[in-house]
């Protein structure tokens, strides 16, 4: 679904990637991770065309980003972004926002199929029951939700999510990851998202790709990304991998400087 080969980007003397290389699979759920300023918000920027790109490419099914116009990229990719911008407009008008791609010139109003299509989303993202409610009135999980039904609404075959889980507690965390997850099984949808959560990336992600300091440092499945030594070396801490029970992935736990200090003793 994606490839991204020797990708260079970034900001005039300023921060830049370093020939990125990565293949995101069609169907696959995919996160990347690595500490604050190792690139991830550029390389999202970038594949959302915010940032230009200097070097390299990035396919989308098979067609070069550079050469699809602005209404061809909405329906290969939708856009969820960690802060979602609301007003003072109905759930339902926000979700109906994502069909504005598909709309004819001079067409005003929506179609039943962009109606349809609205219920279907919010129905299966669990905000249908505040269609009428106004956007501002939600709390931030239900905005999320809200946004995420907004971006199904362009009919995408890419999913791109910035830290989707960001300022949101561990039951909201939880629901909107759940629910990307069941996208991801049950529509099909191709997701790859940042996410700071190490212990999230490794429960819900089925590919991994770790970065620092503008490159990829290493990539694989949780289990071959999420050790004790690429977490140490790349996020320069001290921590702790075991594997969960239940799911048989990595969970990551901290390790505090007393701690640290008293075992050394």
């Amino acid at each position: 679904m994606l490839v991204v080969s020797d990708l260079r980007s970034g900001y005039a003397n300023k921060f830049h990637l370093k020939e990125i290389s990565l293949k995101v699979d069609k169907g696959s759920l995919t996160g990347i991770v690595g500490p604050n300023g190792s690139g991830k918000t550029t390389l999202f920027m970038t594949l959302t065309g915010e940032l230009g790109i200097q070097n390299g490419k990035v396919i989308i099914d098979g067609k070069d980003i550079s050469a699809l116009s602005p209404r061809e990229k909405a329906h290969k990719i939708a856009i969820v972004t960690q802060n979602t911008e609301v007003f003072d407009i109905s759930v339902e008008d926000y979700v109906l926002m994502g069909r504005l791609p598909y709309k004819k010139p001079f067409q005003l109003f929506e179609k039943a199929k962009d109606f349809a299509l609205a219920n279907k989303f919010m129905k299966l993202t669990g905000v249908f029951e505040y269609k009428k409610k106004l956007m501002t009135e939600l709390s931030g999980g239900e905005q999320q939700l809200a946004a995420i039904a907004r971006a199904l609404c362009q009919e995408p075959e890419l999913l791109l999510l910035d830290e989707p889980t960001s300022h949101l507690d561990i039951a909201h965390q939880l629901s909107v990851l759940n629910l990307i997850q069941k996208l991801n099984a049950d529509l099909g949808l191709t997701v790859l998202m940042i996410i700071h959560d190490l212990n999230l990336a490794s429960e819900y992600c089925d590919h991994i790709a770790m970065m620092h300091k503008g490159s990829i440092h290493t990539k694989g499945i949780p289990e071959d990304v999420l050790n004790y030594k690429n977490i140490e070396f790349v996020y320069d801490t001290v921590v702790i991998t075991q594997t969960n029970p239940l799911s048989k992935k990595p969970a990551i736990f901290l390790v505090s400087d007393k701690v640290l200090a008293q075992n050394k003793k």
